[in-house]
C-alpha cells in the first residue's frame, strides 16, 4: 500500500464515528478500501451505486489517454449513432468539468493497484450518473463541439455481443490468438493450424478462459517452475508463509519452436496475469504492451454488514525467485501504449509492434 494501514484506518475513523450523513459514511468506507491499492478490491453498496457511479450508462466505451477520454468502441451502435458519437472522438469535458478535474475529485475513491488500472476503472465513474442526459465537449477532425448525449439504465443498452476470431495467420506466417474467445477444447485445432508459423502472438489483453495449462504445455519442451504463493497464517495474524514452487508444462519434444509474443495492458488482471506468467516459461518469449493490473491470485469477497459488499486479493503471487507481481503486474519487455492518434486512425499499436518484432526480432 502507498500508506501504512494503521494510518489509513486512523484517518478514516472520524468518518465512521460521526459522519455528516449516511452517504458520507459510505464514501468514507469506500475511500478506505481504495487505499488498499488493490485492483481486486471494491466496495459495493446501493448508496454508492446511486451517488458515486450512478445508474445511467453511456452506450460507448472510452479510454483515458493524456487526461482526455477517447471513444474506443460502441456497446450499442444504434444508441451511439443516435447521439452521433464516433470512435476517435476525444472528450475533453464532461458536464462542464475537464477530465483532469473529475479525476482529481474522484480518484481517491477508485480502487486499483496502480495508476493505469485506476484510470481504467475511472471511465465508468466519469461518465455514469443519475440523469438521462449529460453534456460533453469533444474534439473531432480538429473542431471542438459541445453537445448533449443520452444515458440509459444498463439493461436498456442491450450491449451487442462481440465475436472475435479465435486465431488466424497474419502476413509473413505469423500466428495470432485471441484469448477472449479461445476455449480449452479449441487447443488441438489451434496447435495443428499454427504449429508451422514462425511466431505466435497471444493477445492476453482480456480475461482468458482457462487455456493456460494447455498453451504452456504446447510452447514448452518440459516441466518448468513458474510461480509461488504466500498464504496468511490464520493462527498468527500478520504472519505469512511461502508455498512450494508451482509447475507448468510436461515432457513434449514436439513443442512449438517459433517466437512466442504475449500482449498485455491494464485489462490483463488476475488469471490473465497468472496466464502471462505461465507463458513466460517458454524459451523464446517476449511480453509487449503496458503495465498490467497488478492483482494476481485469488479474490476474498464477503459482506461486511448487510448491504456492504467488499473484496481484496487473498494471497501473494510471486515468480519462483520471489519477485512479486502484486501492484507491479507483469512487466513488458517492450513497452507500447495506445495513442490518441492511433485510436483515431483505427490502429492497434500494440499489435503492430508485436508484428514488427515477430518479423525483425527488434
Amino acid at each position: 500500500m502507498d500508506q501504512h494501514w494503521d494510518k489509513s484506518l486512523a484517518e478514516a475513523l472520524p468518518g465512521f464515528i460521526a459522519p455528516e450523513s449516511e452517504v458520507n459514511f459510505h464514501f468514507a468506507l469506500k475511500e478506505l478500501i481504495a487505499k488498499l491499492n488493490d485492483s481486486h478490491a471494491f466496495l459495493g453498496t446501493r448508496t454508492l451505486f446511486l451517488n458515486f457511479s450512478g445508474d445511467k450508462f453511456i452506450p460507448f466505451e472510452t479510454k483515458i489517454i493524456d487526461d482526455r477520454a477517447i471513444v474506443i468502441s460502441s456497446k450499442n451502435d444504434s444508441l451511439t449513432k443516435l447521439d452521433d458519437i464516433r470512435i476517435g472522438d476525444i472528450i475533453t469535458k464532461f458536464d462542464g468539468k475537464t477530465i483532469a478535474q473529475i479525476l482529481k475529485e474522484k480518484t481517491r475513491y477508485i480502487e486499483g493497484s496502480n495508476a493505469p488500472t485506476v484510470l481504467r476503472n475511472a471511465n465508468t465513474v466519469i461518465f455514469n450518473g443519475k440523469t438521462k442526459n449529460a453534456e460533453i465537449e469533444f474534439i473531432r477532425d480538429g473542431k471542438t463541439t459541445v453537445k448533449s448525449i443520452n444515458r440509459y439504465i444498463y439493461k436498456d443498452i442491450k450491449v451487442k455481443p462481440v465475436t472475435k476470431e479465435k486465431w488466424k495467420i497474419l502476413d509473413d506466417n505469423i500466428g495470432y490468438v485471441d484469448f477472449t474467445s479461445l476455449m480449452y477444447d479449441d487447443i488441438p485445432a489451434l496447435i495443428e493450424n499454427l504449429k508451422d508459423t514462425k511466431a505466435v502472438i497471444f493477445d492476453n489483453r482480456c480475461y482468458p478462459n482457462g487455456v493456460m495449462s494447455a498453451i504452456a504445455g504446447w510452447i514448452n519442451s518440459h516441466e518448468k517452475d513458474f510461480a509461488r504463493f504466500t498464504y496468511p497464517d490464520i493462527t498468527y495474524p500478520g504472519k505469512f508463509y511461502w508455498s512450494r514452487n508451482f509447475q507448468i508444462g510436461s515432457e513434449n519434444p514436439a513443442n512449438y519452436k517459433g517466437k512466442v509474443i504475449v500482449l498485455v495492458d491494464e485489462n490483463t488482471q488476475s488469471h490473465a496475469e497468472f496466464t502471462a506468467m505461465s507463458l513466460q516459461t517458454a524459451p523464446n518469449v517476449t511480453i509487449i504492451g503496458s503495465q498490467t493490473a497488478g492483482a494476481d491470485g485469488n479474490v476474498c469477497s464477503f459482506q461486511i454488514v448487510k448491504g456492504f459488499y467488499t473484496a481484496f486479493s487473498g494471497i501473494g503471487v510471486f515468480y519462483p525467485d520471489k519477485k512479486e507481481t502484486q501492484r507491479i503486474g507483469i512487466v513488458p519487455d517492450i513497452e507500447v501504449k495506445p495513442t490518441l492518434l492511433g485510436v483515431q486512425q483505427g490502429r492497434d499499436e500494440v499489435l503492430e509492434r508485436a508484428v514488427l518484432f515477430a518479423r525483425s526480432g527488434k
